[in-house]
This record gives structure tokens, sequence and C-alpha cells, in this order.
């Protein structure tokens, strides 16, 4: 099997397993309890908060665990608005959001709130001056992913920050693909709060944080109990907490051999689908993108044809097309960055990791080059086009 699917979850390494193994038989003791066996679990949690915080600059206490990016997202964006509403009740946002922030502004809207959603370049990159421009005095939260999900492209967050705090305003970014995959500064780039996520960067499922720089006043999510400082309730799942925080930490320790040796496979792939595949082309910013992402689009096919053969040659990948999930739409964010709904359609993601060798993608760019001669040449479309371009040329 060949995954290139990490943008969508990452094994757990064998390091954070190892980390997080004594949390479940051994150490199972409830941290919240005063015994000083419940005193190992909790010293063990706070060692993974700070280690979560080193690696955006921030300080522990600022650190808070949830189950998850979604789960941070809408924290972010639900307890902002309510706080601030005396303020005002206007949210700017971006059009290529994760759902998690998209479909909370939607939620929001319903109860009153007033969303502007800023559109993108064709690179996916957000318009600096159409935010600016978005920035009402009711406005109290601008929302914008540090990079995106499907095409990669990583958003200026520094000038972001910079027209939030002109403007006395909040800036939450959904950082779960990049935290840990680019280097990220809360300070340096104004941000107020950060949701981020363990899965995406060889950590385990389920677990999560939100970001919230000291100062910022918000309301707690979870109602029950005194963990979390009061703001999340519930038993803190320490084995996750615990491979999160090993996973933060290994990230930090080598993210600029990882990142070097991912942009080096990655263009590497890009170079070669672009070459020798025809009437191919990629998705998101060239150069300002994350290091393990490359987004294609194949004209005249089906992006969940692609899926299902790549499949069967062993090749784990996935498309922005949204007929993987039932729906006959293409993805958002390609429709965001002005393609067409026929070019949308046929869309691919390969997200590499540290694991992927320039053989896996040989192999995969060698099938994959018989797969779309294959799909194409059952296409009328494709047909079609090969005609007039015959009678043209």
């Amino acid at each position: 099997m060949i995954y290139l699917d990490n943008a969508a979850t990452t094994k757990v390494s064998e390091d954070v397993f190892a980390a997080m193994k004594p949390y479940f038989c051994e150490q199972y003791a409830n941290p919240s309890a005063i015994y000083t066996f419940a005193g190992k679990s909790m010293k063990a949690v706070e060692e993974a908060r700070k280690s979560a915080a080193e690696l955006i600059g921030a300080q522990s206490n600022e650190i808070y665990f949830t189950a998850g990016g979604s789960e941070s997202d809408n924290w972010a964006v639900k307890a902002a608005a309510e706080a601030n509403k005396t303020k005002g009740k206007h949210i700017i946002t971006s059009a290529i959001e994760h759902h998690a922030v998209l479909h909370t502004c939607q939620y929001l809207e319903k109860q009153g709130y007033e969303v502007t959603y800023v559109n993108v370049d064709e690179f996916g990159m957000v318009k600096l001056d159409e935010l600016a421009a978005a920035v009402r005095e009711d406005t109290v939260l601008i929302t914008i992913m540090a990079a995106n999900n499907e095409i990669g492209t990583i958003q200026p967050l520094k000038e972001i920050g910079e027209i939030a705090k002109k403007n006395g305003i909040l800036f939450h970014t959904d950082a779960v693909q990049a935290y840990g995959h680019i280097p990220l500064n809360v300070d340096e780039l104004g941000i107020d709060m950060l949701s981020a996520s363990g899965h995406k960067l060889y950590g385990p499922k389920g677990i999560g944080f939100l970001y919230i720089r000291k100062g910022v006043r918000i309301g707690a999510y979870v109602h029950g109990g005194a963990q979390e400082r009061s703001r999340r309730a519930g038993t803190l799942n320490t084995p996750a907490i615990v491979g999160m925080g090993a996973a933060a930490r290994f990230a930090a320790a080598n993210l600029e051999e990882r990142m070097k040796k991912e942009t080096e496979l990655r263009d590497y792939l890009i170079k070669k689908v672009i070459r020798e595949i025809p009437y191919s082309r990629l998705n998101g910013h060239p150069e300002e993108r994350l290091p393990g992402n490359a987004n294609f689009c194949f004209r005249f096919i089906e992006g969940e044809s692609l899926l299902i053969l790549l499949d069967q040659k062993g090749i784990c990948a996935s498309s922005g097309s949204a007929c993987t999930s039932g729906s006959l739409d293409p993805s958002h964010v390609l429709l965001a960055i002005g393609l067409p709904h026929e070019i949308a359609h046929g869309s691919l993601r390969l997200t590499l990791s540290g694991e992927t060798t320039k053989e896996d993608i040989d192999f995969t760019v060698e099938e994959l080059k018989k797969i779309v001669e294959r799909l194409r040449s059952m296409s009328p479309l494709y047909e079609d086009f090969c005609k007039n371009q015959e009678v043209s040329g």
C-alpha cells in the first residue's frame, strides 16, 4: 500500500505510541484527583501542554485541550461571537475555510450575526484588500485558516494579524493542517486563537487544542467541571494528551529537515504529473503551499473514478470533489479559485509524509497516467475535444 492521504490523517508514530501506552493500563489515574498516583498523570498532562505550546511560541496556560480541530474551531468562533455581541455581530472569514468554520458561521447567521466571506485569488490566497475593506465598527472576529486543507495554500497570516490588531478585532486561525508542518509563532503573527489537531502530525485521533491568548475573554465551551481552568469540562483524555504532546515535541525536533524532504518530493511529484499527463493543472499556490501537499485537476474525468482505480492499485488518495460524500457538487475550494464545475470535478489530492519515497511517487504517477488515459478513452467529452483539436490543427 502507498498512503498518500496524510492531510486526512497520519498514522501514529512508534515514538508517540510508546509515550502513550503507560497511560492506558499502568498510569491510569484521573489527573484531577488529589492523590499521588493521580499527580503523575497530571504531571504528564502539563508536560504535554508545554510541548504543544512551545511549537507555536505560546505559554502553557494558553493551551486548552479539546477533542480535535472541529471542536476547537466551533469553540473559538461561537465563543468569540457570544463574548463580543454587545460590541457587534459581524464576522469575517474566507470562502475556502474548512466546514468546521463555515458551518459554524452559517449557524451564527441564523442567530442574527452577519458574516462576510472574503474571496481568494486563483491560487487560493485571501485577498487582503478585500479583507481590509470588509472591516466594520461592529466586526468582532476575523477567522482565516493558516493553510488550506485541500489545495495547501498558506495564507498571509502576519498581514491578516496586523489588520485585526489595527482595528481591535480578535484573530482566530484554523491551523489544523499547518501545526507541526510549517513554523508558526502566535506572537509574530498576531494570532489570538489557534486550533490544532493531533492526528495530522502523527499523533492520535480525538485530541486537539485551542490556543487562547492570555487576556482574551471568551466563555467556556463545555460546562460541568473545573477541568481546563473551567473552560472545557470533562475528564482529561490522558493517553491522547500525552500522545499529542509527544507528537508536538517530535515535530519541533525535525521540522526543518522534514519540510525540506517533503518539499523536494512534492515538487518532484508536481513536475512529473504536469509534464507527463496532458491537460492536467496544479491547484493552489506554486510556492506558498504546505510541504507535503499536491492537488491536481485532470480534464475530462471524474475525481471519484480516479480514487476507485487508484485504490485498486493500492494507492490511497483523496479528491477535492465532494461526490465522494454523495454530493454532485465539486469542492467549494476549487470553485472559489475560479475553476468551472467540469474541471473541478476531476481533482485529486496527494499528500505526502516523512515516510513517502521517490519510488512511491514514481509508481503512483505511472499508474495515474494509465488510469487517466483509460478514463479519458471512455469520455465522450474528451473524444469531442480531440476531434475539434484535429479540425483546428
